[in-house]
């Protein structure tokens, strides 16, 4: 993957990451009481900024892991967005239970990736 999409990345994830932290931190208060769900949902949400901050610093990397964005930012969007939305719906999005640990093993994936020569 190109320097311009892990760039590109880096910004979408960092943006969206502040703003639903932001919403974790105060608006999701409103709509549920459970403090474990709220908890959860800032571990989707730190997980999300770090792996912002991950693709921002592989964008000015001067090796090329060819992988490793496209690993990150899959992983982060089922890690992260799977957790957002059984939080938000545990009942209706169940389905999605399994992607979680499908994409922690792609942010797995993508950090393995970095040792390739």
């Amino acid at each position: 993957m190109s320097t311009v999409f892990a760039l590109r990345s880096a910004a979408v994830l960092g943006a969206t990451g502040v703003a639903l932290g932001a919403y974790g931190a105060h608006g999701l208060k409103k709509i549920i009481s459970d403090n474990e769900k709220i908890q959860t949902w800032t571990t989707a949400s730190h997980y999300q900024l770090f792996h912002a901050v991950a693709l921002l610093a592989l964008s000015i990397s001067t090796r090329r892991h060819p992988y490793v964005a496209g690993l990150w930012t899959t992983g982060t969007a089922m890690f992260s967005g799977s957790i957002y939305c059984l939080v938000l719906n545990k009942e209706k999005l169940r389905f999605l239970g399994p992607v979680t640990p499908l994409g922690g093993l792609f942010l797995i994936a993508g950090w393995a990736a970095l040792l390739a020569p």
